[in-house]
């Protein structure tokens, strides 16, 4: 029989690839196309139809093909407007709740076939999908599944109609990252000339559960966004804000498209039976559709900064619609704030003071480099520190090499292991002593504090709970611009 020591076993731990002792991943975790997804962080939203040139939010599906004639449609204007903003995937209304089609379907006339555009031989989604792929950004197509305009909404036929434009859709142009189903079901419209008001089933009109086969079955690693996924559900408002307690995991039996409970997409669910990420969507302009009227009322660059530390500071994913005008570009004005909004973004990231800096902690797991706490601090999002198992509280100190301001603090963790911070502090040591300056809960895929400026060469993070062993990816330490008021 061979006899091995202790000591020896932990440096022949030391030294292999695959450690021992490997943290063990939550019950729910989530594929890595959806960490993929997370990792874009900021997406756009394009809303184009009918309603941009009849001045409405919800066309009412009576409008005729003539009135959409844009005068300079520049599709690449709107792709290079959002990859210089940062974004990376754009997502354009194939379909509103008007009915009028962006492509010239094959199952209504209701479409840019019978419109003026390039005399009825236009293809705004095949542009679209097209331009996306030119400058490297995903493509995301929306359809309503509420149509104002067609005869059938509300009967069984419409499910038919539905599918086949899905299909067009999805087999004609390409990958699409991700179909986006709105919740607005049902209510008054055209019809058809019925004029009149048709109420459905939300549960079971639609027959959700087929429609995503549906749709899976035709481009497996497809997003499907809508209130309950089922991969990236809607946040439980319009103003772009994940609760301040933000939990990527939901229980899908919770949920119904058109008819979930917002507060509960707000925060999520520690719960939580699926991964499903969470998605902020916001107009850059109080409305979705581009208004003359609100060309002075474009959100300013300090407020597009306050909803994204509330959305991708918060653990979500932030949607941001940029509307195109009656000419088919993005407004001037529009484009202005983006432009502001990134560079001031980008000069308040710009410089990690934490980065290579010398970290401790209270426990290291297997006291192997795999997991030790300076992987919280080289800015590799597939490194990580990791405790011994119910370590709690479980801290990292970081130590400057001298006193450095900041006022912004990021924090990840490695989610391809599940969410598991439900607890933390952040504590600044103060001449003699720790003095606490934040009280937070869940970090997931990122958290960024904004914190009054401090002072100081050590800063601490202390784990205080969490539901499995705990892990942090990287801890960053920031200095804001001061452009950000």
């Amino acid at each position: 029989m061979i006899y091995i020591s202790a000591s020896l076993l932990l440096l022949l731990s030391a030294c292999s690839p695959n450690p021992p002792g490997a943290i063990t991943p939550n019950d729910v975790v989530p594929s890595q196309n959806l960490i993929d997804y997370q990792q874009m962080e900021l997406i756009g939203f394009i809303h184009f139809t009918v309603n941009t040139f009849t001045d409405k939010e919800w066309g009412y599906g009576d409008e005729s093909p003539e009135i959409f004639n844009p005068s300079q449609l520049d599709v690449e204007q709107w792709v290079k407007t959002a990859k210089a903003a940062g974004m990376k995937q754009l997502i354009l209304t194939a379909k509103h709740h008007d009915g009028f089609c962006l492509w010239p379907s094959n199952y209504t006339e209701h479409s840019i076939k019978n419109s003026p555009y390039k005399a009825g031989k236009g293809d705004i989604v095949k542009e679209f999908v097209m331009a996306c792929k030119k400058y490297g950004l995903k493509a995301g197509l929306y359809l309503s599944p509420w149509d104002r305009n067609h005869k059938d909404y509300g009967k069984e036929s419409y499910i038919v109609y539905y599918k086949n434009q899905l299909e067009e859709l999805l087999t004609q142009y390409g990958e699409i990252n991700e179909i986006w189903f709105d919740g607005a079901n049902g209510g008054d419209g055209f019809y058809g000339g019925a004029n009149e008001i048709r109420k459905i089933d939300r549960d079971t009109y639609y027959g959700w559960p087929n429609i995503i086969s549906f749709v899976k079955n035709i481009q497996p690693n497809i997003k499907i966004f809508s209130d309950a996924g089922p991969d990236v559900h809607w946040i439980g408002n319009e103003k772009g804000f994940a609760g301040s307690t933000f939990w990527s995991t939901i229980n899908t039996e919770n949920l119904t498209i058109g008819a979930s409970n917002t507060e509960y997409l707000n925060t999520g669910d520690p719960n939580g039976n699926q991964w499903i990420v969470g998605q902020c969507d916001v107009s850059i302009r109080p409305g979705w559709f581009y208004h003359a009227s609100q060309d002075s009322l474009v959100k300013t660059p300090q407020q597009l900064l306050d909803i994204y530390y509330k959305s991708v500071g918060r653990n979500a994913l932030l949607l941001l619609n940029l509307p195109p005008d009656k000419r088919g570009v993005i407004h001037e004005n529009d484009v202005k704030a983006l432009t502001e909004f990134k560079a001031i973004l980008d000069e308040s990231f710009s410089l990690n003071l934490a980065k290579n800096q010398k970290v401790s902690a209270n426990s290291q797991r297997y006291n192997h480099s795999k997991f030790s706490p300076q992987n919280t601090v080289d800015q590799d999002p597939k490194t990580y520190w990791a405790t011994e198992d119910d370590i709690l509280p479980a801290d990292i100190e970081v130590e400057l090499v001298k006193e450095e301001t900041f006022d912004r603090i990021m924090v990840q963790e490695p989610i391809e292991f599940g969410q598991r911070i439900s607890q933390f502090e952040i504590d600044i040591f103060d001449s003699q002593q720790w003095k606490n300056i934040f009280k937070g809960t869940t970090i997931g895929y990122k958290r960024i504090l904004r914190i009054p400026k401090v002072k100081t060469n050590k800063i601490r993070l202390r784990i205080t709970a969490a539901n499995n062993t705990v892990a942090i990816s990287n801890f960053g330490l920031f200095k804001s611009s001061p452009n950000e008021k």
